[in-house]
């Protein structure tokens, strides 16, 4: 606490990002602060603070800070920070999935339609996110029903192509087989991009017309189909904010806490009509709901496009997180702080469904502490190791018969699984299934890159965890003898009896099969025997394929490669009709007989 007395001293009058640590040296909070000084000096008087707050200040041995230009920049870098480090103590947003979107090029003479999860500066239309109860599966298909646009990605050339079956059923206009003048073209993906925009009455009229011809020429199934989609353009027009003035394109984000719980509810409105919305449950240290719900919203929009407006409660930092669009993302959002009217409404919507999550999520945020944090803490104490082993990657290896040979990395942080941190590895030294010295190394690969450039990419786990017993364990503690490595704990899990190993102990530590300590380590164990099986699998799968593929006539590495990249094993060319297998780039109708007469014949 000296030390920490002494640093206070010395804070800058200073926009900045303030950096807490625990006592082995991790990093558990990332703040930023418009005046550095005055901003850390708050976490450590004697003043009221919320419960998560004060709880991350006991754990506080030690902090820095870096000074920026503006507070701008402090939010920013926060962001990058947070993101790095995924401190214990701050909102992550472990669900970080993107939305999908329909993209169209207009740059192009043919445009296609087709899903993107990327928003890019290209010049391009893009209609979304699709996201709860609204297919873009159901709005593509719609999109190519009744104005015959095309889907695919085939490249228009000089040469036409042969025509596929889309053309013959009235899909596609085939403009890759020049059935259609660009004009011609430009007029169907006009009324295309209408209906993407919301505009559903022509839709509506083309699909209803449809769906009668059907019927009385006793095309009942045809008809059916009709009606279904008939059926979703009532639904998508059900969900049109039928009591404003003109269309909103908007995010509504609404905060609600507890005191040591929070959540967050966003709605999205496109064109005026609802398309959904997502709550997330978080858990952070943070001293005001605007502080929380700023450093949300720099988090999220980092992984979603930005809509034209954001609707937001009144406490929201509205101009610095404008600022914060134009600057950082080169985006210009109007942030509306709603206090009456439709918008306000909206608003409140939002904070029903954010309050309904919390009050819903507080017993599974506490479960879920109690299987990642709590866990990791009650390891350390259970198997004395040296640190609280935030970082633990776990290892396990694959192979049938010294075939393929491969191995998982998989890693956990704070007891939760880090999938964008999980590594696999091709065995390039071993001869033979010998999981020993298999382990020796991966093990020795991945710990040549502590100390070097590569550690920021690779950073040093606390603990290492093997599948196996006691003499996994002792090939894997000569590795780090030989690379004079002591400062990672090292302990393996025997499946059998679930027992844990240590290298401490000549005996086996056997901790209660109902406790999440134990839990949270079989989840690992059990992970990284997912991704090494389905690495081999994979691998063994294409390997096999490629064999397989050699000794067709006509079947060069260009054609292969696309036959691959197709069908990912062999069962699923097997199963395929001709005419699928004909649609490979580069495979025409005649190959694609030839291809199913050998495989009858050959397998």
């Amino acid at each position: 606490m000296d030390v920490i007395k002494e640093k206070l001293k010395m804070l800058p009058d200073s926009p900045g990002v303030y950096i807490m640590l625990d006592k082995f040296g991790n990093v558990i909070y990332v703040g930023k602060a418009r005046v550095l000084k005055n901003r850390v000096r708050q976490y450590f008087q004697h003043s009221p603070k919320p419960e998560k707050v004060m709880r991350m200040v006991e754990n506080v041995a030690d902090f820095n800070y870096i000074i920026t230009a503006t507070e701008i920049d402090a939010l920013a870098l926060e962001n990058n920070l947070i993101k790095k480090y995924k401190p214990k103590y701050n909102i992550l947003l472990k669900d970080d999935k993107t939305y999908p979107y329909i993209k169209v090029d207009l740059r192009e003479d043919f445009p296609n339609f087709y899903v993107t999860r990327k928003i890019k500066k290209d010049g391009c239309r893009y209609f979304g996110p699709f996201m709860g109860g609204i297919n873009y599966k159901d709005i593509l298909e719609t999109c190519q029903l009744l104005f015959s646009v095309r889907l695919c990605r085939t490249p228009i050339k000089a040469n036409p192509k042969r025509e596929c079956l889309n053309y013959h059923i009235g899909k596609c206009c085939a403009p890759c087989a020049h059935k259609i003048s660009k004009e011609e073209y430009a007029e169907k993906v006009k009324l295309a991009l209408s209906f993407l925009d919301g505009n559903y009455a022509k839709a509506g009229e083309i699909l209803k017309e449809k769906m009668l011809n059907a019927a009385e020429n006793e095309a009942f199934e045809l008809a059916l189909d009709y009606k279904n989609k008939l059926s979703m353009l009532s639904k998508l027009e059900a969900k049109r904010i039928t009591s404003i003035n003109k269309p909103i394109d908007a995010d509504i984000i609404a905060y609600a806490a507890n005191g040591l719980y929070s959540a967050v509810n966003v709605l999205v409105t496109r064109k005026g009509i609802m398309q959904g919305g997502a709550s997330f449950a978080l858990d952070e240290a943070h001293e005001s709901d605007a502080e929380a719900l700023t450093s949300f919203i720099t988090q999220y929009y980092s992984a979603h496009e930005p809509p034209p407006e954001i609707i937001a409660e009144s406490y929201c930092e509205k101009e610095f997180v404008e600022s914060f669009f134009k600057e950082k993302l080169g985006k210009t959002v109007t942030v509306t702080l709603a206090k009456q009217g439709t918008k306000a409404r909206l608003l409140d919507m939002a904070k029903e469904n954010a309050k309904d999550y919390l009050d819903k999520s507080v017993d599974r945020i506490k479960h879920k502490d109690d299987m990642t944090v709590n866990a990791c803490t009650r390891l350390m104490q259970q198997l004395s190791l040296s640190r609280y082993p935030r970082r633990a990657e776990c290892y396990d290896i694959s192979n049938v018969s010294g075939v393929d040979k491969v191995a998982s990395m998989v890693v956990f942080v704070d007891g939760e699984a880090d999938k964008t941190s999980y590594r696999r590895f091709r065995i390039k030294t071993v001869e033979g299934a010998d999981d020993f010295a298999s382990l020796k190394e991966v093990l020795l690969r991945r710990l040549s890159k502590l100390g070097t450039d590569e550690e920021d990419r690779f950073p040093k786990p606390d603990l290492v965890v093997i599948d196996g017993g006691k003499g996994q364990l002792s090939a894997v503690k000569q590795i780090f003898d030989e690379t004079g490595v002591t400062d990672i704990d090292l302990i393996s899990i025997a499946k059998q009896e679930e027992e844990i190993f240590t290298v401490d102990s000549p005996e086996s530590i056997k901790i209660p099969r109902s406790d999440y300590s134990l839990r949270m380590v079989q989840r690992m164990r059990d992970e990284a025997h997912r991704f090494a099986v389905t690495y081999f699998r994979n691998l063994h799968s294409k390997n096999s394929l490629q064999s397989v593929l050699d000794g067709i006539e006509g079947v060069g590495k260009q054609k292969r490669i696309a036959l691959m990249n197709r069908f990912s094993n062999i069962e699923k060319i097997m199963t395929a009709t001709e005419e699928e297998i004909a649609k490979t780039e580069g495979i025409g109708a005649a190959l694609a007989h030839r291809i199913k007469v050998y495989l009858n014949e050959n397998l």
